[in-house]
């Protein structure tokens, strides 16, 4: 054991610099710390020397222990395993690798993805290469899909060709569609043409040649449904025009053959209706070029005189019809679609005479109008197929009812829309957009049944509610409990809110009924909570004039608060009323408590004051200093014991969390003033009971001097040794300075007489020593066991006798002191012992 505590003891000494064991731990340190230089050192020229090597880098990361080389090591890592593999091993040891590796895999993967992403854009356009009917909305798609794609190279070049090749299949597209409406057109103002009849029949079969090449060319499925049957039909219509356009021409020149024949006897009649026949084929030319197309279609030509007999249009109607051809000029410039056609239907129904030019303009417009026409019928077709087909998806997209109610309004809407713009749909389209729109608003419909019936069901439910109200009604008008009956119109009006929606009209006739019934119900409640209120307005006049500085307030305002609690539950009021007069009286409850709470902060202030003043009493006391002698000392201490009394009864009171702490401060400070009295006292007191003790000494040996039993001195020199003393003062030195001077008188003369008198009181010296170790409490010691019995008898019985208490240590003592007799040693030290017990206090 002794050797463990001096290990423990010594071996910081063995740490120090100089000592032995630290020479050899630096020896130690040095070689590792040398070979630790030395693997870093060829770690970080591997590292250099990596030039690329992924498989080296990786061991190098996983084998070394130096960071900066893992770092190095790591540049020379690309591959996505062997990435992922430094990542796995790195990630909780070195930050700085772990995160180069993970932005590497995340660039990786990003790539990936892109890639991903463009090699679904090129497998797209691929398949709509292949369709047969690709539409602008397809490719427009695809481009969004690109657009979104980081630029891959692989992907690119194949794209580019890919989307080129699309392009060109759209421009197709665009062309044979414009060329087969460019021709139809053509077509439909071949029987206005007023071409020969050998020239006619050859643009039909041009037509009818072309025909058969839209329909073989590559794009035709992806042209409108019915671009090419309306062509065909235009053609088949413009062959039967020519046909009746060929026999009606026969029949006019026959008719005006047959007239000329008829007048040629009267030149001048023949004049005459040669110019009207001239006229008559004039208008009847006129009629298939100009007004034929006026009216919409040829008519056949007809007498003169039936054409002279028909009125001529005003100048007024002439104007408007210009003008009228010109507005619907100007609205299909606008695309107003709509417009033209409600002018072109004006022009057909008021027919004038045009000029060839006005004719020609008039077919040129109309022309233009029916190819703006096909192409918004094409368009409008398109738009038809793609409402149809977000109609169809609209189920699947898990809209809510409003919401899907709403998107099938939108899209009848635009379907009504696309009707006004590009004309009416097929009735195959439209029965299939109605029954998409039909099933996908089922749905909603149903919900929207199962509504009306929960409003029908809420309404009776309201109905039932409103007769149980009138039941109520009548029940408290005949004096039920107004408790219960405040219970009931709360409940009520509460499952009224929750009752549920009703139909508009119902509801407003049902709110009135139930008001009313309510307010019958309501009635004597209403009333009696009238006289309640009254009674909280009182309570609130009561809080007002209680007084914040009473000491009864609390109790006071404590009792309020329990009268208000029962009248609330005897009858609630109404809630914003019993709302309004409770936060009255709680802001006057809050009023008082603020007050006293400001009177408590004032208190508390006032108990801090206290305690500070109190604390600076007790600092005085804890630092106080007292100069001077023992007596001055003393006299200072009483003093400042005093001062320090008055001062703390007058401080006041103090926190009743710090009256414990500050009253054992100054019951401690006052205890360490009155120690350091006390240990003056006790000093005062030892010096006094030496004095005492060396006097009595001198007395008793001066008595043995003249006695002839001890050394022999002359007067002078005892009254000195006397002199050498310190005084006494009180009693005690009285009584020893008396004696004394009786010893140094017996020196001179009387000395035998004093001896004498001296040894005669040697048993009554022992006799009062006896005394007073009874009264004082001292043992007397075995050889006194007897006298002592018996001495205790005689002073008990001498009490119970003379009825007077006995002398107390202090004045039997001071006898003791006062009576001349010779003693032994014996006696001396029991006189001494004595001396010790009663103490220098009590002689003093």
């Amino acid at each position: 054991m002794f050797d463990f505590i001096f290990k423990r003891t010594t071996a910081p000494t063995q740490a120090t610099p100089n000592a032995p064991g630290a020479a050899e731990a630096g020896a130690t340190a040095t070689p590792a710390a040398a070979d630790s230089a030395s693997r870093r050192d060829a770690q970080t020229q591997r590292a250099a020397a990596l030039a690329g090597n992924e498989a080296d880098a990786v061991a190098l990361i996983l084998e070394s222990e130096f960071a900066g080389v893992r770092l190095a090591a790591a540049e020379h890592v690309q591959s996505q395993a062997a990435l992922e593999q430094v990542l796995a091993a790195m990630r909780n040891t070195d930050r700085r690798v772990a995160k180069l590796m993970q932005g590497r895999l995340d660039a990786i993967r990003y790539q990936q993805a892109e890639l991903l992403k463009a090699q679904a854009s090129l497998e797209l356009a691929r398949r709509l290469l292949q369709d047969e009917k690709l539409t602008p909305n397809q490719v427009a798609e695809l481009d969004r899909q690109w657009a979104i794609t980081s630029a891959v190279p692989a992907v690119a070049e194949p794209y580019a060709e890919a989307r080129a090749a699309l392009g060109a299949r759209l421009e197709a597209q665009v062309t044979l569609q414009r060329t087969v409406i460019d021709a139809m057109a053509a077509v439909r103002q071949l029987p206005d043409a007023a071409l020969p009849p050998a020239e006619a029949e050859q643009a039909l079969a041009r037509h009818r040649a072309d025909l058969a090449s839209y329909q073989q060319a590559p794009e035709h499925a992806a042209l409108p449904r019915h671009l090419l049957t309306d062509y065909q039909q235009a053609i088949e219509q413009a062959g039967t025009a020519l046909a009746a356009a060929g026999r009606d021409a026969a029949a006019a020149a026959a008719a005006t053959t047959a007239a000329a024949q008829a007048a040629a006897p009267d030149p001048a009649a023949a004049d005459a209706p040669a110019q009207n026949g001239a006229s008559a084929t004039d208008s009847a030319a006129g009629a298939g070029a100009g007004q034929g197309v006026a009216a919409g279609g040829a008519a056949p030509a007809v007498p003169g005189k039936e054409r002279a007999a028909k009125p001529q249009p005003s100048k007024e109607v002439e104007k408007k019809f210009l003008d009228t051809l010109a507005a619907m000029e100007t609205a299909l410039e606008q695309g107003s679609l709509h417009a033209a056609a409600e002018h072109d239907k004006w022009l057909k129904d008021h027919k004038i005479r045009l000029s060839p030019s006005q004719t020609d303009h008039l077919n040129h417009v109309r022309a233009e109008l029916k190819r703006l026409g096909d192409w918004a019928r094409w368009g409008g077709n398109v738009s038809r197929e793609e409402l149809v087909k977000a109609v169809e998806e609209l189920p699947a997209q898990g809209l809510s009812m409003s919401e899907l109610a709403q998107k099938v309004g939108s899209m009848r809407d635009r379907w009504k829309a696309l009707d006004a713009v590009s004309g009416h749909a097929p009735k195959g389209l439209w029965e299939k957009f109605d029954a998409a729109c039909t099933a996908a608003y089922a749905p909603a419909a149903a919900h929207f049944k199962h509504l009306a019936e929960e409003r029908h069901a809420n309404a009776a439910k309201a109905q039932a509610l409103i007769d149980e109200t009138r039941a109520m009604a009548e029940a408290a008008a005949s004096g039920a409990d107004l408790k219960n009956v405040a219970a009931a119109v709360q409940r009520l009006r509460q499952v009224w809110g929750r009752l549920g929606a009703i139909d508009r009209k119902e509801k407003r006739k049902l709110d009135q009924a139930f008001d009313k019934a309510l307010a019958q119900m309501q009635a004597p409640l209403s009333e009696q909570r009238k006289i309640e209120a009254a009674r909280r307005e009182e309570l609130i006049a009561e809080a007002e004039q209680l007084q914040p500085s009473d000491r009864h307030t609390l109790d006071k305002l404590r009792r309020l608060q329990e009268r208000w609690q029962e009248q609330a539950k005897a009858l609630p009021l109404e809630r914003k009323v019993e709302q309004a007069l409770w936060q009255r009286f709680r802001s006057v409850c809050d009023a008082i408590f603020a007050k006293r709470k400001e009177t408590a902060h004032a208190a508390d202030h006032e108990r801090k004051t206290h305690l500070h003043a109190r604390e600076a009493i007790c600092k005085t006391l804890e630092t106080a200093t007292f100069d001077g002698d023992d007596k001055a000392r003393l006299a200072a201490m009483a003093q400042a014991l005093r001062d320090a009394q008055a001062a703390w009864n007058g401080a006041g009171v103090v926190p009743r969390a710090a009256e414990a702490r500050i009253n054992e401060r100054y019951q401690a400070a006052v205890a360490g003033v009155q120690a350091q009295a006390e240990a003056i006292r006790r000093r005062a007191g030892a010096a006094q009971a030496n004095a005492l003790r060396d006097k009595l000494r001198l007395v008793q040996e001066l008595e043995r001097s003249v006695a002839g039993q001890g050394e022999q001195r002359d007067a002078d020199t005892w009254q000195a040794r006397w002199s050498a003393l310190p005084a006494l003062g009180g009693d005690y030195d009285k009584a020893l300075q008396g004696r004394f001077e009786a010893g140094v008188a017996a020196l001179d003369d009387g000395r035998a007489a004093y001896a004498a008198e001296l040894e005669a009181n040697r048993g009554k010296l022992q006799d009062e020593v006896l005394h007073l170790e009874i009264v004082a409490g001292v043992d007397s010691g075995a050889e006194f066991a007897r006298e002592r019995l018996k001495m205790q008898v005689e002073v008990l019985q001498s009490s119970l006798k003379t009825g007077q208490k006995p002398l107390s240590a202090t004045a039997a003592y001071l006898q003791l002191c006062a009576l001349p007799a010779l003693a032994d040693d014996r006696t001396m030290h029991r006189i001494e012992q004595l001396l010790r017990r009663i103490g220098g206090s009590e002689r003093a």
